[in-house]
């Protein structure tokens, strides 16, 4: 596991990475409802609706900038009252896949997020995706919902589990 790890704002000039990560688990039928890799193309105006300073999507880099993977801030359900509340999604690249860094990059999103405005944080994990759901439970999420055989990943139902956690006091 690299020894520091460092976020940084991603720029358009970052998606074409954050596409080849996005792409290397569309196969696996685990992480996303994706059932094709996507282009950049495709991703440009998902990239270019996120903001800086309230949904961002951060770069995570070693310590010499090698690209370990990124994290994204998604808006939930587009309604004004939920504007405190975020979808967040972790991917990383193959090379540093089960070594400690989601659970490095969760925590650190948990640590920065009420700065952008947000006040609870939510996953959306394929039931079967047992790693992600541990990693998130290991992050002090919890079990929120979930939606039943909602997805169809090559002819095999999925159920898609939601994980949620508040970052302010009850």
């Amino acid at each position: 596991m690299p020894q520091e790890l460092k976020y940084r704002n991603a720029q358009l000039q970052d998606l074409p990475s954050i596409v080849a990560i996005y792409n290397s688990i569309v196969a696996s039928r685990q992480v996303t409802a994706d059932l094709e890799p996507v282009t950049v193309e495709q991703r440009e105006g998902w990239f270019l609706e996120h903001r800086a300073d309230t949904r961002p999507i951060w770069m995570i880099e070693t310590g010499n900038r090698k690209t370990v993977g990124w994290i994204s801030f998604g808006t939930f359900y587009g309604r004004p009252a939920y504007s405190k509340t975020a979808e967040i999604s972790i991917y990383l690249h193959e090379d540093f896949r089960g070594k400690g860094i989601g659970f490095l990059a969760l925590a650190h999103t948990i640590q920065t997020a009420p700065r952008l405005g947000i006040e609870t944080l939510m996953g959306f994990i394929f039931e079967h995706n047992i790693p992600s759901i541990n990693l998130f439970k290991k992050s002090g999420f919890q079990e929120w919902g979930n939606f039943p055989k909602i997805a169809e990943l090559d002819g095999v139902k999925c159920t898609l589990t939601v994980m949620g956690k508040s970052l302010t006091p009850l």
